[in-house]
């Protein structure tokens, strides 16, 4: 029997809703319903996203309880802290699936001491590969109603560590991450220092003195694979692209940790997971070798004089790093095969 599902999507002007939308076009059981924006409620979709052609004639509507009840599935695209109010008035029965931070963290005071809006729990976290010391972060998605999305960071540094940590064999305590992003991942708000002007030819950091937000995040999903506390020094860079992150992090080794030991530890833990591409010996990850897919691509080495892991990951931001995830999380929700709708194969040249 076929299933056929209402989805509707919150903030489908944006970035991350227009990667959404791409990949809800080709998916074979999602039938698209209300798709709703703040500013730019009743505007055509092909004003603002002119790249999803068969939606152009669409009109966006306004952002409200209202318009979103009715569906199967409802999806929120939004800045951080305008989730939380929007999901509390969706029934219970409804998938709801939050691209944005507001349902991310377990800790109240991490979210205190990073976002500047009122704490909203915690939802089920959707990173399905995530190995924990028994089973995968897939566990608790399969069945849910309400599902957190991970943020871009916190996907390709998390897939990158956690084997090396569940392992026991890198240090919880000397992480030190290092990450470019394209501009994408700031959004689609004009700001003078995303003019491409500004971008073209530069690189520059951000969020630096562990203050990205997405640093409690990434220890967190640590924290869980390790089984124990871990602390991150994270930050983060603009690189002039539009999409993808490249993050190096590196780790001190423990005693027992040898380069084959650690190669080991990586192949065992995503042999069965499709979307995590452990590369083959001497090959380094690109982001444009997975612009456009829901693929990981990893690599690791280990620094003998420093006695230090060096992992590497490369994803799409707006994909994998997001849309991605949340696609893969609609179809655990509803009990269908994982990557149904999504692909591995990225867009070259």
């Amino acid at each position: 029997m076929h299933m056929t599902v209402r989805v509707a999507l919150a903030g489908a002007s944006g970035y991350a809703g227009g990667e959404v939308l791409r990949l809800l076009l080709g998916h074979p059981h999602v039938e698209l319903g209300a798709l709703t924006a703040s500013s730019n409620a009743g505007q055509f979709m092909g004003a603002v996203h002119p790249h999803l052609t068969p939606l152009r004639e669409v009109v966006l509507q306004d952002t409200t309880p209202e318009v979103l009840a009715g569906h199967d599935v409802v999806l929120l695209a939004l800045p951080h802290g305008h989730s939380a109010a929007l999901a509390a008035g969706l029934p219970d029965d409804v998938v709801v699936i939050d691209c944005g931070a507001d349902f991310r963290l377990a800790d109240a005071g991490d979210w205190s001491a990073y976002y500047d809006s009122p704490y909203a729990g915690c939802w089920p976290y959707g990173l399905p590969e995530l190995p924990l010391p028994q089973g995968r972060q897939r566990d608790v998605l399969r069945g849910a109603r309400r599902v957190a999305v991970p943020g871009c960071y916190p996907t390709g540094i998390s897939l990158a560590l956690a084997p090396a940590l569940r392992a026991g064999l890198a240090e919880p305590d000397d992480i030190v991450i290092v990450a470019a992003s394209g501009t994408s991942g700031a959004g689609k708000s004009l700001r003078p220092h995303l003019l491409g002007s500004e971008v073209m030819g530069a690189m520059s950091p951000y969020g630096v003195g562990g203050t990205h937000r997405h640093t409690p995040e990434i220890e967190q999903n640590l924290s869980r694979a390790a089984g124990v506390a871990v602390g991150v020094s994270f930050t983060p860079t603009l690189a002039p692209m539009a999409r993808g992150i490249l993050a190096t992090s590196t780790a001190r080794l423990t005693a027992a940790a040898t380069a084959s030991a650690i190669r080991a530890a990586y192949a065992e833990a995503y042999a069965n997971e499709p979307t995590l591409v452990l590369l083959p010996e001497g090959a380094w990850p690109r982001t444009s070798d997975v612009l456009g897919s829901n693929a990981v691509h990893l690599q690791v080495a280990v620094d003998e004089r420093q006695r230090r892991l060096v992992a590497v990951s490369a994803i799409d931001n707006l994909t994998k790093g997001t849309a991605g995830a949340a696609v893969q999380c609609l179809n655990l929700a509803l009990g269908l095969p994982e990557l149904t709708g999504l692909t591995l194969a990225g867009l070259a040249p």
